[in-house]
């Protein structure tokens, strides 16, 4: 959106009265072609070019979003915002962030866009050879479809304060699901990739072979008697484990006193050693950008460090809140104020792969699939439904579903081992990990 069109909404916030205006506008075009046993089945465009604005009347704030951009529409986005942050309540937090904060000359150029386009016709290529590919694996008798997928974005912040930020990327994704089945029932795998480069893609044969034989390797799973065993979270899915780490060390969790980890700051977590390190600025990351949501300079820093918790997630609000600094970490989408967040985060690998963790532990469950996680966010209680591979002398003897994991996520994080197999694939990432001992529920 072009920036001059932002700069003049943000002076018509401040003619109508508000003391500080902040405007993003949001530019997406995205084309995603699914196939279902080898039928065209679904073909969605997406053309979308949307306002935001943040104003600030004193200590209070309101946010607006719409997507007409005429001059009219704009006029009463503006009009609606002051009227409405007028009527808010206070919030002693409220404001722009601190001048000497923002990201200041040349933005680092991350490599996050490619300007090629797929055509229909090469997605639709896409998705045909994917679903192909697994389907064409022994077991497997049907398919939950391929597909192949494009998007360009352009994230554009003007404030008031003086700082104009400007974040363009582009997505390319191949994605396969199939459904393997025998006299005993059936079973779904999936495996998909994303990638800011088309020449970063894997080819779409490998992805639908790999969702085929995740699929058919599930046939056959059991039920197993409620035991404690050493588990191992396979890489794909380990960086969830990750996810209640993120939402208790959250500067909103925080400064709300509603976190099992209030109190751990500077302690040790994990075991010496564990990295676990957050980068804005990885060069085609799925989660890079040069400046957070606020338009605060970002950086790289380990969150934790040789096992210990060095830092909260603080955005502007949550930074005044605690009596500390923002680090970087506001996000936000059109409407509302930010919230926090990481960009491209990952547990750091350790120095042996997942079969040598396996052989480390001698028996227990590997988990490949996870669903329904349940937490208690100020005990830090956590639980996940999961199904996987029970294994036996280091090596895999048959899968198993319809199980439960539980702990306490700091007894958890105490004894978690990384593996050294860490694939980048999301904005989230870690390796196997290994917890030498868990509660699990089965029969």
């Amino acid at each position: 959106m072009d920036e001059t069109l932002l700069n003049d909404v943000v002076a018509a916030a401040l003619k109508a009265g508000a003391d500080a205006a902040e405007a993003v506008g949001a530019e997406r075009r995205s084309l995603s072609i699914t196939v279902r046993n080898g039928d065209l089945e679904e073909v969605e465009r997406e053309e979308s070019r949307d306002l935001g604005l943040r104003v600030f009347v004193g200590k209070r704030q309101a946010t607006v979003s719409g997507s007409d951009i005429s001059p009219e529409a704009r006029a009463k986005l503006v009009e609606r915002a002051v009227a409405m942050a007028r009527l808010a309540p206070e919030d002693p937090y409220a404001g722009l962030a601190d001048p000497e904060h923002l990201a200041r000359g040349p933005m680092r150029d991350l490599d996050l866009y490619d300007a090629s386009e797929p055509t229909p016709e090469t997605l639709e290529e896409r998705a045909r050879l994917a679903e192909a590919a697994a389907r064409a694996v022994p077991k497997v008798t049907n398919s939950d479809g391929g597909s192949g997928a494009w998007s360009s974005s352009q994230w554009t912040m003007v404030t008031s304060a003086g700082f104009t930020g400007v974040h363009r990327a582009s997505g390319f994704s191949i994605s396969a699901s199939a459904i393997a089945g025998d006299e005993n029932g059936m079973e779904t795998g999936h495996d998909g990739r994303s990638t800011r480069w088309q020449a970063d893609l894997p080819s779409p044969e490998s992805l639908g072979d790999s969702a085929g034989r995740r699929a058919a390797a599930r046939l056959g799973a059991r039920k197993i008697a409620s035991t404690t065993a050493p588990v191992i979270f396979e890489n794909r899915l380990a960086g969830s484990l990750m996810s209640p780490l993120i939402g208790a060390i959250s500067g909103p969790a925080i400064a709300r006193g509603a976190s099992f980890l209030k109190d751990k700051l500077g302690q040790q977590l994990f075991a010496k050693g564990v990295v676990i390190r957050d980068d804005p600025h990885r060069l085609r990351g799925l989660g890079s950008s040069p400046f957070d949501d606020e338009g605060v300079a970002n950086e790289a820093r380990n969150l934790i460090d040789d096992g210990v918790l060095t830092t909260w997630l603080l955005n502007t609000s949550s930074a005044r809140q605690l009596g500390l600094t923002t680090t970087g970490h506001a996000s936000r989408g059109l409407a509302g104020p930010p919230g926090v967040s990481t960009s491209n985060l990952t547990f750091m690998p350790g120095e042996k792969d997942q079969a040598g963790l396996m052989k480390d532990a001698g028996k227990g469950l590997l988990i490949t699939s996870m669903f329904g996680p349940s937490l208690n966010g100020n005990t830090g209680d956590w639980s996940v439904g999961c199904a996987g591979f029970w294994f036996e002398d280091g090596e895999i003897a048959y899968p198993v579903n319809e199980i439960t994991v539980a702990g306490n996520l700091l007894d958890i994080f105490g004894r978690v081992t990384p593996g050294s197999d860490l694939e980048i694939r999301g904005a989230a990432n870690a390796p196997s990990l290994l917890v030498d001992a868990l509660a699990i529920a089965g029969l």
